[in-house]
């Protein structure tokens, strides 16, 4: 579940070098965990082209073709760009040769092959790639035949989603941990599934993957003694006449995840709207045009602003009356717009979309898709706060350069109002739970999981933002192991 730049792929390497397990080794533990990961994927019949370039990731694929062949499959092992350059790779191949296994600089083009594995250029890609890289990736996808890719799909690389050409990978066995491309546009989509192979390294990545184990280790279970006070105050400053739905979906996300009180801020005729919906909530009525100081409730544990309110001078009257006080703000929507972000005591969390994080940054949406993890980092980390950037793979970047990427969810959460779910679950979970962080992280893994269980019974097309909070329930139950352990 660790994710890991291409510096610091290298720098595992020289650290086992250094302390003496050989690249040698590596590549021979690597090449036999692809091999017996790939078997559940493939025949003992299937013609297998194994692709290999002159580094070493082409040093993997030639020990993974020597276990094909010497547990009798059809393997045919290709070095399409010259035969080995890397040390390592070559002592591999003399092996290979040594065993009478057979070899070649081509193939059969015309030919049918049912799998193509490729194992040409590893974490050190440039771009743009070669020529004769770029023909021998066009002629594998064209070729109707499973496509497994090794460590990371041709033509991508390790830690930028820029991407022309590429090996489209049906599945590809990455070696150690996720690259940050697999989580970046267009890189993502040529990786196919993505299974993640343990190949012996001591782990000490800064960012990973944030799951299910993640989850429930870190939230907390009901006491039986507890009250309402034991899960805290929420203040949501949502809605306005023209948008009240924003606070009913924020509002009842953040109620489903079990916030104990609920205060919500908003318009009075927003108000007249939101409350038959949750008359769980007590209300703060607020005049968007009204220029006077802001009187805000006392007893809040955590504050969330910005969904459904367009008024910029409100918006900036609010944050600077909140701004200095001690207690967790999450911002949203209408409270995302550029300013001097002066850091705080307590945590601060922005939910931005790729858009909106283009107007925060000043950077083209383009350019933040295919450098999600590093472009919500930066920020993150200059401005003393927590950013969640959402989108496919989520990402979850921390004020001290750490982080987390969240694999839930789908497309049917790409409909108004998720984004507002999603805030009232941050809330909720922040509110009443003693770890700002992992709040946050279960926060985006909870919103996702809920969209992909109504894919059970709903169509992506079919599933709207206000099913999310009724499937909150039902997706907190399944996670919880025994009733003898007590309740989310």
């Amino acid at each position: 579940m660790h994710i890991y730049r291409e510096e610091e792929i290298h720098a595992a390497d020289a650290n086992a070098a250094k302390n003496g397990l050989s690249v040698n080794a590596l590549m021979e533990t690597a090449g036999r965990s692809l091999f017996y990961a790939m078997r559940q994927y493939v025949r003992q019949t299937d013609r297998i082209l194994v692709l290999c370039g002159r580094g070493n990731n082409g040093g993997d694929g030639i020990v993974l073709a020597r276990y094909f062949r010497q547990f009798g499959y059809d393997a045919e092992l290709v070095f399409p760009f010259g035969l080995p350059k890397a040390e390592a790779a070559a002592e591999h191949f003399r092996y290979y040769r040594n065993l009478h296994f057979p070899y070649g600089t081509t193939w059969e083009k015309d030919g049918r092959y049912d799998v193509i594995v490729d194992a040409m250029l590893g974490v050190g890609t440039k771009l743009p790639l070669k020529k004769d890289v770029a023909e021998v990736l066009s002629w594998c996808n064209a070729q109707n035949a499973l496509r497994l890719a090794v460590d990371l799909p041709t033509g991508v690389t390790a830690d930028s989603g820029e991407a022309e050409e590429a090996f489209r990978a049906d599945i590809t066995f990455t070696l150690h941990g996720y690259k940050p491309s697999a989580f970046l546009y267009p890189s993502g989509k040529y990786y196919g599934k993505i299974s993640v192979l343990d190949i012996g390294l001591p782990h000490s990545s800064k960012w990973r993957v944030w799951g299910r184990e993640d989850v429930r280790r870190t939230l907390k279970r009901r006491d039986p003694f507890s009250h309402k006070g034991s899960f805290g105050t929420g203040l949501l400053v949502a809605g306005s006449d023209e948008m009240p739905g924003c606070a009913i979906l924020a509002g009842s996300a953040a109620m489903r995840v079990g916030i104990g009180k609920l205060m919500i801020g908003t318009t009075k005729y927003a108000a007249s709207i939101v409350s038959p919906r949750l008359p769980e909530a007590t209300y703060w009525q607020i005049n968007h045009q009204s220029g006077e100081a802001l009187r805000l409730p006392e007893g809040a544990d955590a504050v969330a602003v910005g969904p459904g309110i367009a008024d910029a001078d409100f918006i900036e009257r609010f944050l600077t009356e909140i701004w200095p006080k001690e207690i967790p703000l999450v911002l949203d929507a209408g409270a995302l717009h550029p300013r001097n972000w002066t850091k705080r005591k307590a945590p601060t969390v922005i939910t931005p979309h790729p858009g909106e994080m283009a107007r925060l940054t000043g950077l083209k949406v383009e350019e933040i898709q295919r450098n999600r993890i590093k472009v919500a980092s930066d920020f993150a980390v200059r401005n003393g706060m927590i950013v969640v950037l959402k989108g496919k793979d989520t990402v979850i970047a921390l004020p001290d350069g750490t982080g987390f990427v969240n694999l839930t969810g789908n497309p049917g959460l790409a409909k108004g109002g998720s984004g507002d779910a999603l805030t009232g679950m941050i809330l909720g979970l922040v509110a009443s739970e003693p770890d700002p962080v992992a709040a946050v992280a279960n926060a985006v893994y909870l919103h996702g999981l809920c969209a992909d269980e109504l894919l059970e019974e709903e169509s992506e097309r079919a599933i709207m933002a206000g099913d999310i909070s009724a499937t909150i329930g039902r997706v907190l139950r399944s996670l919880a192991e025994t009733e003898e352990n007590g309740s989310y």
